[in-house]
């Protein structure tokens, strides 16, 4: 297979099918003896996570699993990981999985050797300087989905469950020491779940490219990982065993989520609360939004989607053009087209609007979103209008 190498961006990635045979050698490489294999709950008992465990301990690696993490992360999954990695005399973290699993594993690894409440790192001013940098322990990072990208990624999410309020925390020695990519460890990922975690790279890869700012080599990674998504999801959805496209997948996904230091925007400022308060997938979330916020930042992005739509050959290089192209592919991949049919309830909408104004990710929107625009969002979303 031609998708096989080794890349220094932003840190060092091992991309390539089999790569996740060099999972121990990389721990020893990086003085991890005695790692913990962090992931969610679902994918505890898959044979990829019980193969890597596996291969771990036949290394002479004192691996342990934790998986007790749920689908949108909270503080209590976070201190019972912590408590496990502390007992255990870990030295490391496997972050092994999807978004939550990722997070979770890079959470703690960082937290486990603070003496603060995690919630005091969150990514506001400078808060990240109040941890002690000699207490972040070292990860490795094996993503099982095509998403996130929070293998690359200096921050990890968890909700407050006294706020239902999903936070960033952030540092930079947070970055994994070193990922890897293997392509084979997606195969199995259901349809839907690899339609809404490919969805996600796409969201921020969009969002990122809309960002205000000047901030090319984002822009540039971000237009790249779009022209992947939209040739390669299609086609993984389609035919799950589709190695090519999922290696793809995988790299856009890593490239979203280098691109959104640029920033991101309105999907992410409403996803963020409405998968805190209703349970929802994120990258379905993101892609069930994706419409609405692109026509309400139209005034401020349409020469900027003009010359991405040129960039990816669409037949009408134009923001209608890009428009139809992002309803098609939801509609050929099984997004939901309202966030009534994801689930997501009408009364909520008052409380989202206010929580998503507040949440990071809303300074990144080409349009200043206030509690008035992202009522007017939500409600355009629910209603399909």
């Amino acid at each position: 297979m031609k998708y096989v190498s080794n890349w220094n961006y932003p840190t060092a990635v091992r991309f390539g099918a089999g790569r996740i045979s060099e999972l121990a050698a990389q721990c020893r490489q990086h003085g991890i003896q005695r790692p913990l294999l962090v992931t969610d709950a679902g994918l505890a008992s898959a044979p990829i996570t019980q193969a890597a465990l596996a291969a771990l301990r036949a290394a002479g690696l004192g691996a342990q699993l934790f998986a007790d993490i749920r689908p949108n992360p909270v503080g209590a999954n976070l201190e019972a990981g912590v408590a496990v990695y502390r007992q255990g005399g870990h030295d490391g973290v496997v972050a092994f999985g999807g978004g939550s699993g990722l997070d979770m594993g890079k959470l703690i690894a960082f937290m486990s050797g603070q003496t603060r409440p995690v919630w005091d790192y969150e990514d506001i001013g400078d808060w990240w300087t109040r941890a002690d940098p000699a207490g972040i322990a070292p990860v490795i990072a094996v993503p099982t989905t095509a998403g996130t990208g929070s293998e690359v990624g200096r921050a990890g999410v968890v909700t407050d469950e006294s706020t239902h309020t999903k936070k960033i925390i952030f540092h930079p020695r947070m970055m994994p020491v070193v990922v890897i990519c293997d392509p084979e460890l997606t195969v199995g990922m259901p349809a839907r779940i690899t339609a809404g975690t490919g969805m996600d790279a796409l969201s921020h890869c969009l969002e990122a490219y809309c960002a205000p700012g000047f901030h090319p080599l984002a822009d540039g990674i971000a237009v790249e990982g779009m022209r992947l998504v939209a040739a390669a999801l299609p086609r993984v959805v389609a035919d799950p065993g589709d190695i090519e496209a999922r290696a793809q997948m995988m790299a856009a996904a890593a490239m979203g989520a280098t691109a959104f230091q640029k920033g991101l925007g309105g999907m992410h400022a409403l996803a963020h609360p409405i998968g805190a308060l209703c349970d929802t997938h994120h990258g379905m979330t993101n892609a069930t939004l994706m419409p609405y916020v692109l026509n309400f930042n139209r005034a401020a992005i349409d020469e900027r989607i003009t010359r991405l739509a040129a960039y990816l050959q669409l037949a009408r290089p134009d923001f209608d053009g890009f428009l139809q192209f992002i309803l098609d592919l939801r509609s050929r991949i099984g997004v939901p087209h309202t966030l009534r049919e994801l689930g997501v309830e009408a009364d909520r909408a008052a409380l989202v609007a206010e929580m998503a104004v507040a949440d990071p990710s809303a300074g990144g929107n080409p349009v200043p979103l206030d509690v008035a625009a992202t009522r007017r969002i939500f409600d355009t979303a629910w209603a399909g209008a």
